[in-house]
């Protein structure tokens, strides 16, 4: 008769494991796309310090003969500021610093050149020689100039809720004295306007674009960002419109979740909770969450990366949403880079004038920032000469790094590529940077080796010290911790310096044997012993498989007659 021996019938710290333990993790390819993007936008996106979209000669040329999409700049650059502090605090780059940086230099410039702290929409020189297409095409807005600049008026809400959005991120993000002073001075000259203008946005002529007082949200998200950078000067207004607006907090939501029209509203709407959320620590954040899943509820379904990681953000761990969120941003690096026209009329299922589903996020229409755009779409573009920047790939991308949703490093079984792992079973996690150098456990695991710990946080939030048995730059081998509940759960490595979290799914049981090829696949990394029923018991080994230059294959057990027969 033969039998297979149990699933992990181990004796830790044997020597041969760590020879076992050596599959090669497949890499995410998403932050060299990432970094790739930042490159670009700072090569042909910030000619004037903020983010504008350059016009090329044609779909094919690579020459610039113009700028476009300067009403938005301050918008983007509020956003394009966040992404590189979010990508700061996941890194420590110091080339995100720098673009931390300039990013805020630009938004600071926007507020300089109005003379009085209105926020411009964007600035260009007027020597250059993309100025005249760039004045022609904001005309609409008014045009102003302080020389050697030229702005951009008819300032809408948008621009100052995106701007106020990075600045209040970047705050939390960058651990330097100078950045969060600028930030906080930014900030306060920013609502200073606003509150001097009983919160109407006033252009020069003394007319208004816009105001906020119809929507008490934005302004309590403004204030709270104010209150949270400079609380001596914002903490006792923000109480006092708190208590006046609170009734009336969620009303606008209500209202922008009757209708897809006018898409990206529900943005401006995620970008105000983000904070607004975040930053309450008294019992009114639980009306502040009530408005939030107002617009939640109505676009959870709309496959958002950007709202879902705000989402993350504010709700936490939701497996489902997490794995919806890393498969949007795969599938918007398919994306084109330019704004060719898209008609989808023929290629999808179509419910009056809309799509009936959201559309895959790799044939979505071109835009600035897909994820403010309606997803059921089916027709939008150019003739493929604008270039958009990609904020909408890094903002969510480094938010999602951040918030443990996507990482550089990866959990898996040691035994196969499988990212789901069970109590006391075989697990290693891949990266770089966690550990300073090798070492490996000799006897028993130990809960630190090397320098280096590592927590797992089950989905009830109880936290667990890894058994390690080996540690080195690029790998670390441990013992999933006894008890850990089944569901999504986080792995913290940290090495004494820097801490890297990767999240991975825990079964009660999740059976896996070794390979030959390290892979998970083909010919177990096992031997078969026959054990003969004499006395002194004996046991002999029987080949499983044999091995040539192609590689390892299975061979048939010889089980024998009345011989038990084990795999180990």
């Amino acid at each position: 008769m033969g039998g297979v021996a149990g699933m992990h019938r181990f004796r830790w710290g044997l020597a041969p494991l760590m020879v076992l333990i050596s599959g090669i993790l497949p890499c995410y390819g998403s932050e060299a796309d990432a970094l790739a993007i930042s490159a670009y936008i700072q090569a042909s996106h910030l000619p004037f310090g903020t983010v504008l979209d350059p016009i090329y000669a044609s779909p094919a040329s690579d020459q610039v003969i113009g700028y476009t999409r300067c009403g938005d700049s301050a918008l983007w650059t509020g956003a394009y500021l966040a992404a590189e502090a979010f990508r700061y605090k996941v890194t420590q780059s110091a080339d995100a610093l720098n673009n931390v940086q300039q990013a805020l230099a630009g938004l600071k410039g926007l507020a300089d050149v109005t003379g009085n702290n209105l926020l411009a929409r964007c600035m260009f020189l007027s020597d250059s020689p993309y100025a005249a297409g760039i004045q022609s095409e904001e005309s609409h807005n008014g045009v102003y100039k302080n020389p050697p600049w030229i702005w951009i008026g008819n300032t809408s809400r948008d621009q100052f809720v995106g701007v106020i959005f990075g600045l209040g991120a970047a705050y939390d993000l960058i651990d330097d004295a100078t950045i969060k002073r600028s930030i906080s001075d930014l900030v306060t000259r920013l609502l200073g306007f606003l509150t001097g203008h009983n919160w109407s946005i006033i252009m020069p002529d003394g007319s208004s674009s816009a105001t906020f007082l119809i929507r008490p949200d934005e302004i309590l998200a403004l204030l709270q960002v104010g209150r949270h950078v400079n609380g001596s000067r914002f903490s006792t207004y923000y109480d006092e419109q708190r208590i006046l607006l609170l009734p009336t907090v969620a009303v606008p939501a209500s209202v922008d979740i009757a209708t897809d029209d006018a898409y990206f509203k529900f943005n401006l709407d995620y970008m105000s909770f983000y904070n607004l959320v975040r930053l309450e620590s008294s019992s009114f954040k639980s009306f502040y969450q009530t408005a939030y899943r107002v617009v939640r509820s109505h676009t959870a379904s709309h496959q958002n990366a950007f709202f879902d990681i705000i989402d993350r953000a504010l709700e936490g761990v939701n497996a489902t949403r997490d794995a919806e969120t890393r498969t949007l941003l795969e599938q918007w690096l398919q994306r084109p880079k330019r704004d060719l026209f898209v008609d989808l009329t023929r290629s999808v299922q179509v419910c009056g004038d809309q799509a009936c589903q959201p559309v895959p996020v790799a044939l979505r229409p071109p835009t600035d920032f897909l994820w403010q755009r309606n997803p059921f779409q089916l027709m939008g573009g150019g003739s493929g000469i604008i270039e958009n920047p990609g904020i909408d790939y890094i903002l969510p991308y480094w938010m999602s790094r951040y918030y443990g949703v996507l990482s550089s490093i990866r959990v898996q079984s040691s035994a196969a590529s499988s990212s789901a792992v069970a109590p006391n079973s075989l697990a290693s996690l891949y990266g770089s940077g966690l550990a300073s150098g090798n070492a490996q456990a000799n006897l028993q695991p130990l809960a630190t080796l090397g320098g280096v710990t590592l927590t797992v946080t089950d989905i009830t939030g109880t936290q667990r010290i890894a058994p390690l048995l080996y540690v080195s730059p690029g790998q670390v081998n441990f013992v999933v911790p006894d008890g850990t509940a089944p569901g999504a759960a986080s792995f913290t490595v940290n090495n004494g310096s820097v801490a890297q979290t990767a999240m991975a799914l825990i079964e009660q049981v999740e059976p896996t044997l070794f390979s030959m090829n390290g892979a998970g696949t083909g010919v177990a990394a096992a031997t078969a012993i026959q054990v003969r029923a004499v006395n002194p018991q004996e046991q002999y080994s029987v080949a499983v498989f044999q091995c040539g230059a192609p590689g390892c294959v299975s061979v048939p057990i010889n089980l024998g007659i009345d011989t038990p027969t084990y795999l180990t």
